[in-house]
């Protein structure tokens, strides 16, 4: 594996990602039972945004450089806070220097009750994590993320959440995210499971939901950022979400969030939510 996610940690999609994980758990907290997080492909846990990686890249300061420290949020404040909050942990001078890969961000949001699994196969990384994670609710594995996201469900805990977050180094990732969903969904059908993929140009994740949208899964919510228009064999444009059994106030909440994130990160920048697929009447709650 050459991908190495210090070079764009904190960057526009992370900033899409990581607010929209934040909007799930807050609300899986809402209930007092106890939920687990299943992060498949977790990453070092945290990143230094003034590292050589990052420094390289300067992704970040397209990202949350942007976004940090901003006021005026409005109607989206509360929305927001959960994130932020993750990031000024790490942060308490209020410097921006440090940047919560997602295992940590899911770690700021359990309760005593609460368990997190992050996945990481790469040695220095999965060391770093397990560095990062030092937590009686939290264990770190050194294991394949593509085999975790059916592995370890359905969790004791029956609630929860799958964040399913792989490099896409190889073209066949798209194929294989549909694949493993469909084998997680049939063994834990009830859990929440949070899909991210790139968006460089229209093709591959066009094709993703045609795939995803042919599975017996009947609550989809899709949800794109975009910094401009896809070309083929372009750079990153855009960040993609697909949310399975989704909160049933995210797509009212991500109407509210994700236009404030876009103004602040770039004039260009774009949000869409929509129902992927969708039950005629969906549950009220989880």
């Amino acid at each position: 594996m050459n991908y190495r996610h210090a070079f764009h940690a904190g960057n526009f999609a992370d900033v899409h990602k990581h607010s929209v994980l934040t909007c799930i758990l807050s609300y899986l907290r809402l209930k007092p039972g106890a939920f687990r997080v299943i992060d498949t492909h977790a990453g070092a846990g945290r990143y230094d945004l003034l590292g050589t990686e990052a420094t390289r890249s300067g992704e970040w300061r397209q990202g949350i450089a942007r976004i940090w420290q901003r006021s005026e949020w409005g109607a989206a404040h509360d929305l927001i806070r959960p994130y932020l909050d993750a990031v000024a942990a790490l942060n308490p001078d209020g410097a921006l220097r440090a940047y919560p890969g997602s295992p940590l961000i899911a770690k700021s949001l359990l309760r005593l009750q609460d368990r997190l699994i992050a996945c990481e196969l790469e040695k220095g990384a999965a060391a770093a994590l397990a560095n990062a994670l030092r937590d009686r609710r939290c264990k770190a594995l050194t294991i394949d993320g593509w085999t975790a996201a059916a592995a370890y469900v359905p969790p004791p805990e029956r609630r929860g959440l799958v964040l399913i977050d792989p490099p896409f180094e190889e073209a066949a990732d798209f194929d294989r995210l549909a694949d493993v969903l469909a084998t997680a969904h049939r063994k834990w059908p009830t859990g929440t499971y949070l899909l991210w993929y790139p968006i460089k140009d229209r093709q591959a994740p066009d094709l993703l939901a045609r795939q995803l949208g042919k599975l017996p899964v009947p609550r989809m919510l899709r949800s794109e950022l975009t910094l401009g228009p896809a070309q083929a064999g372009g750079n990153l444009v855009g960040s993609g979400l697909v949310v399975v059994n989704p909160p049933f106030t995210l797509m009212q909440d991500l109407g509210v969030l994700l236009p404030v994130v876009c103004r602040f990160l770039s004039g260009d920048a774009r949000a869409r939510t929509a129902w992927l697929a969708a039950e005629q009447n969906p549950p009220r709650g989880r």
